[in-house]
C-alpha cells in the first residue's frame, strides 16, 4: 500500500464577499480534490488544542499524528533540526525573524521578502555586534533565522512560561503590546531593540532602499524551547515517510521523525513555487518509500497577506499540478490512500493562523464513499467524520487505528 498526503497550508477559511460568500476551497476550480471527495470521504480535524499556539509547528506534528500535548516543545528547535543544528540539554532555539517595523507597526513579517543572501549579511552582523559564547545568530532561508541559547556557555533565563507573539499575527498592527514576556523576555527585549540601531544604516538595507524594497528593521524573536524528542514515524505508524517541502518547519519535522527530505529546485515556500516539480518529484518518491507528503506554504502566504485571488488560484495550482498527477500516478502503481488536509485555519480576514477544524478528505484502498461531493468546508462541517484531538487521524488514514 502506498500513502500520499497533500497539505495546502492554512487553506481553511471564511466565506468571503469577493467571492460571492463561498470560501476559497468552495470557489476555487478544484475537480482532482473534488474527485477525492466523492470517490471517498470528507471530514474534519482540530489540530490545536485550544491551550497551544495556532502554529504550523503544533498544527502539522498534530496532522502526522504526534499528540502536541506530549511532543510540542516550541517551533524553534523543529527549524534548529532542518539546519542539522543539534541541542543538548540546556540548549534553547529561538526562532529569529527579520522583520519590517514602522512606528510600531509591523509592516512586513518577513522584510519584504528578503533574499537569503541578504538575511545571511545582516545575520553576521548580528552576530558580531550582539552575540556572543553563549548566542549563536544561524541563518536559514529568507527570513527565517534561528538564535541559539547554549546552555553549557550559561545558565538559560528562558522557562516554559516565556511567551513572545509570532511576527505573523501581527501584520499591520501595533506591536506596543506584544513584545516578549515571562522569564528571559529582558534579554529578548534587548536584542530586539539592539537589531533596530544596528541594521538602521546596515549596507544591507541601504541597497535595498535605494531599490524601493523594504528594509529588515529589526529581528524579531519567537518560538523558543528546548530540544523534542519524538518518537519515530516507523515506530509510531509502521512506515517509512519522505517529505517534499520549501519550509525549514516541515524539512525540520521530517527530520525528527525520521523521513528524508527531498529538495525540490524551484521550491520557494511562496506563491511563485514550482507547484509541477513537486508534483513530479512525488511521483519519483513513490517507488522508494511507503508514505510521500507533499507541503503547500503558497495558501498560507497568500493569507498572511489577505489575499483571496491568490489564494484562490494557489488552490487550483495545486490540484492541476500535484493533487491530479499525483492521484493518477497511485492508481496505476496498486493499492493506495490519497489525503488532503490542511494543518490549520488561516482567514485572509485576519491575516494569521487561527484554532479551528480543517477540512479533509481521503479515498482509496478500504475507504467507503460517504454522500460527499466537493472537498470544501460545509461539506467537511456537514460530516459525521471528525476529529477532535486531530492527532488521531493519521491513524485512521493509515488504517493502523484500533
Amino acid at each position: 500500500m502506498k500513502y500520499a498526503i497533500i497539505i495546502p497550508d492554512g487553506c481553511a477559511d471564511e466565506p468571503q464577499d469577493s467571492l460571492g460568500g463561498q470560501t476559497p476551497l468552495e470557489a476555487a476550480n478544484i475537480p482532482a480534490m473534488d474527485a477525492i471527495a466523492r470517490q471517498g470521504v470528507v471530514g474534519r480535524a482540530n489540530n490545536v488544542p485550544a491551550h497551544l499556539p495556532a502554529g504550523s509547528d503544533v498544527a502539522n506534528l498534530s496532522l502526522l499524528g504526534y499528540d502536541p500535548n506530549v511532543n510540542f516543545t516550541g517551533r524553534a528547535p523543529i527549524e534548529a533540526a532542518a539546519q542539522g543544528i543539534e541541542l543538548a540539554a540546556g540548549d534553547w532555539a529561538i526562532r529569529c525573524n527579520l522583520v519590517t517595523v514602522e512606528n510600531q507597526i509591523m509592516r512586513s513579517f518577513t522584510a519584504g521578502h528578503i533574499s537569503t543572501e541578504e538575511a545571511t549579511a545582516l545575520l553576521a552582523s548580528a552576530q558580531q555586534e550582539l552575540g556572543g559564547a553563549a548566542l549563536e545568530f544561524k541563518p536559514g532561508v529568507s527570513y527565517r533565522n534561528v538564535l541559539l541559547f547554549r546552555g553549557a556557555k550559561a545558565q538559560a533565563p528562558f522557562t516554559n512560561e516565556t511567551r513572545a507573539t509570532p511576527p505573523h499575527d501581527l501584520t499591520d498592527k501595533s506591536i506596543v503590546d506584544d513584545y516578549p514576556r515571562g522569564p528571559g523576555s529582558d534579554l529578548l527585549n534587548d536584542l530586539m531593540a539592539k537589531s533596530g540601531d544596528l541594521f538602521a544604516h546596515h549596507p544591507v538595507n541601504q541597497a535595498r532602499v535605494k531599490q524601493g524594497l523594504l528594509p529588515a528593521t529589526h529581528v524579531w524573536l519567537w518560538g523558543l524551547g528546548g530540544a523534542p524528542h519524538l518518537t519515530s514515524f516507523m515506530e509510531l505508524h509502521g512506515r517509512r515517510g519522505k517529505m517534499i517541502t520549501a519550509v525549514d518547519l516541515l524539512r525540520g519535522l521530517a527530520k525528527l521523525i525520521g523521513w528524508e527530505n527531498i529538495v525540490v529546485p524551484g521550491a520557494t515556500g511562496y506563491l511563485d513555487t514550482d507547484y509541477a516539480a513537486k508534483g513530479r518529484a512525488a511521483i519519483e518518491a513513490l517507488e522508494s518509500t511507503d508514505v510521500v507528503c507533499v507541503h503547500v506554504e503558497a495558501p498560507d502566504e497568500a493569507s498572511h497577506e489577505g489575499r483571496v485571488d491568490a489564494k484562490v488560484q494557489a488552490l487550483e495550482e495545486i490540484d492541476r499540478h500535484i493533487v491530479a498527477p499525483l492521484h493518477a500516478a497511485l492508481a496505476q502503481q496498486g493499492e493506495y490512500r490519497i489525503l488532503v488536509s490542511p494543518d490549520h485555519p488561516t482567514p485572509c480576514r485576519t491575516k494569521t493562523h487561527s484554532h479551528g477544524f480543517v477540512p479533509l478528505t481521503i479515498c482509496g484502498a478500504g475507504i467507503t464513499a460517504d454522500h460527499a461531493t466537493a472537498y470544501n468546508e460545509p461539506q467537511a462541517a456537514a460530516s459525521a467524520l471528525s476529529f477532535d484531538e486531530g492527532w488521531r487521524m493519521m491513524s485512521y488514514f493509515l488504517g493502523t487505528h484500533q
